[in-house]
């Protein structure tokens, strides 16, 4: 991908992130992910729905890197199954690990390809992936206690 397109995109969903903003809503799964190494302290919120991620939400302070990937991660999981997000963000992390991944199914993800070049920003491009798996996890054990 051209840097300047990559940078673009990077750009406009730090400047304008689709679904910023929590909702007061009991049946999303929430939780709460911050950095060790920056400022961002991100609150993420995920409504599933029969196996469906019907919406995930995200609020909080976060550098460009963390905030675009929340954006664009968010707009790359919803109306996926739960099985079909799992491996999305698979491939999503064994990218930013530089590790083999299919890059066709990430889409607009695939703009974080040469984070590893940044190495500090490698935990910035992961901070929502790590939250939605987190909250997937717990998708699973509450499915395991009922």
């Amino acid at each position: 991908m051209d840097s300047n397109l990559r940078r673009q995109v990077i750009l406009d969903n730090y400047q304008e992130p689709m679904n910023r903003g929590l909702v007061d809503d009991e049946s999303y799964l929430k939780v709460n992910t911050n950095s060790e190494s920056c400022i961002d302290n991100l609150d993420f919120m995920m409504l599933v729905e029969d196996g469906i991620i019907k919406d995930i939400r995200f609020d909080g302070e976060a550098c460009a890197i963390s905030t675009s990937a929340s954006s664009i991660m968010i707009r790359s999981l919803i109306g996926k199954s739960v099985d079909d997000a799992k491996n999305i963000l698979i491939n999503y992390k064994n990218m930013i690990a530089e590790e083999e991944y299919n890059s066709d199914i990430l889409g607009e993800l695939n703009v974080y390809d040469e984070i590893c070049k940044q190495p500090n920003r490698k935990g910035c491009a992961l901070l929502s992936s790590n939250a939605i798996e987190k909250m997937l996890g717990e998708l699973g054990n509450n499915e395991n206690n009922e």
